[in-house]
């Protein structure tokens, strides 16, 4: 892939430059250790770094362009072009450069507070088993259909995003299902995404730290379907869980072909029976090509949604019903998301991403219809993140399960012993029969709960489900909660 400089300038105004634009481009990067010869390199103000102060670094890798804020000290021989706002330009130009990769392909972008992911991955394997290639862009990772690359944001920057898509574009790939967080839509790091089928599956409360209100926080979804209608592609689709109260003002922002789901019998998809049980649930759908009855490996009813959303993604693209009831027959889940954990203990331990107050309640509330004996709560909240979240989590855990133990999750640059007093705040009157226990050392809590634990009982470990690290003040360090627990019954 590669450009005309002076090509690219001709897509922007109101800059200056200083040097040869007798150029040709062959890459666009932010980061200074991904660049080589013939690289733009973007000079990108970070909440932490300042972009310009890597630009030497970048010289020093064969870069010769440098697009910036502000005039910097550079050889003769590198041109630096100089805008007023570096992240409005490249929303233009790096989808030129990749030649608008977004907009060759059928895209479904799924938001909201929780199930993106589970959902995303059944709709991944409907897709696949009707015969298209497909791409995924999400929490865990990016699939180039078994190409695995990793990933540091739910939804990437506008660079990176844009060089994914024109790999799968390149690939030959038919589908792309995006997970789209609010960061995303709010900073518009999807822009010349042009998307066929917008799923939503809820809102409740989480990244109030950045959107300050749940208005806010809703209005930033809403972006994804206000703008569904725009572009050249046909037959576009919203999907819509009507048991969120946000749907319904979504709906009235959107124009185009809408699908729902929900209990309501006035629903295009609703069940019509499920059962949940420790391992499996039975689920009987209403669907608008007919009855759907499913045996799925995956469970809670938090997963009927799931499925019901993934059925009208499915439905929007013509899948046949066939098709989709094997899929969902034969999924057996997404890593950290409700799994289960064997090492060979007497009891049950199940490990999820939970970390918000709907995650947590829901996750419980299923977790409490397979416990016989007690149920185990260990969980944490984020440090830097939304805060006041963390005594609302305390309150479900302490109602929900019978014995919590608070302790931390990605503690960040904060405390992780302010984090669990404000987790605590709500743990202060224990009823009889419960307990509290507040162990920072998140290791050392997984360990309590696996060494007082009973036959019968039941052990949910939430927060970080798939994640293999833990963030602290000064590092990132290797931490996988399921190989905690595999790590504790080796020893025993």
């Amino acid at each position: 892939m590669t450009k005309e400089l002076k090509k690219i300038l001709e897509l922007i105004t109101d800059y200056k430059i200083i040097g040869d634009c007798e150029k040709i481009i062959t890459g666009i990067e932010q980061d200074s250790r991904k660049v080589v010869a013939g690289t733009l390199f973007v000079c990108m103000n970070g909440a932490k770094v300042d972009g310009h102060d890597f630009a030497i670094q970048a010289i020093e890798k064969g870069v010769n362009t440098i697009l910036a804020e502000k005039e910097i000290s550079v050889p003769p021989h590198i041109t630096l072009i100089v805008v007023s706002d570096v992240r409005e330009t490249i929303k233009i130009i790096v989808p030129y450069f990749y030649d608008y990769p977004g907009t060759k392909m059928r895209i479904i972008g799924i938001t909201g507070t929780n199930g993106k992911t589970t959902t995303s991955y059944l709709t991944k394997n409907i897709l696949q088993k009707a015969g298209y290639k497909v791409g995924v862009i999400g929490t865990i990772q990016i699939m180039i259909e078994n190409e695995i690359l990793p990933i540091n944001n739910t939804t990437p920057d506008v660079i990176e995003l844009q060089q994914i898509l024109y790999k799968m574009y390149d690939a030959k790939i038919d589908y792309v299902v995006m997970e789209i967080s609010s960061h995303a839509l709010e900073l518009e790091r999807i822009i010349c995404c042009e998307i066929d089928v917008a799923a939503f599956t809820n809102l409740t409360q989480d990244h109030l730290d950045f959107h300050k209100t749940l208005e806010n926080y809703r209005d930033a979804k809403g972006l994804l379907f206000e703008h569904l209608h725009e572009g050249k592609k046909e037959n576009k689709t919203a999907v819509f869980n009507m048991d969120d109260a946000s749907s319904p003002i979504l709906c009235d922002r959107t124009k185009t072909r809408i699908l729902t789901y929900g209990e309501g019998r006035n629903n295009d998809i609703y069940p019509l029976f499920f059962k949940v049980e420790a391992k499996q649930m039975r689920l009987q759908l209403h669907t608008p090509v007919g009855e759907m009855d499913l045996l799925l490996k995956i469970t809670g009813e938090f997963n009927v949604y799931n499925v019901m959303a993934a059925v009208a993604i499915a439905l929007a693209e013509q899948i046949d019903k066939k098709t989709i009831v094997d899929v969902l027959n034969g999924f057996d889940g997404v890593p950290g998301r409700f799994q289960l954990v064997e090492a060979g203990q007497p009891y049950t331990v199940i490990v999820d991403y939970a970390h918000t107050p709907d995650g947590l309640e829901n996750v419980l509330k299923t977790a409490r219809s397979i416990t016989e004996g007690k149920l185990w709560v260990v969980f944490g909240c984020g440090g830097d993140r939304d805060n006041k979240k963390r005594p609302i989590m305390g309150r479900i855990a302490l109602e929900l399960a019978d014995r919590v133990v608070v302790t931390s999750d990605n503690p960040r640059t904060e405390d992780p012993a302010v984090i669990i007093d404000e987790i605590a705040e709500a743990l202060k009157d224990v009823p009889e029969g419960k307990s509290v226990e507040l162990i920072a050392e998140r290791r050392d809590a997984i360990y309590h709960a696996l060494s007082e634990a009973a036959a019968n009982d039941v052990i949910m470990i939430a927060g970080k489900g798939h994640e293999n690290y833990q963030i602290l003040a000064d590092k990132t360090i290797h931490f996988d909660d399921r190989e905690v627990v595999q790590e504790y019954w080796k020893k025993r």
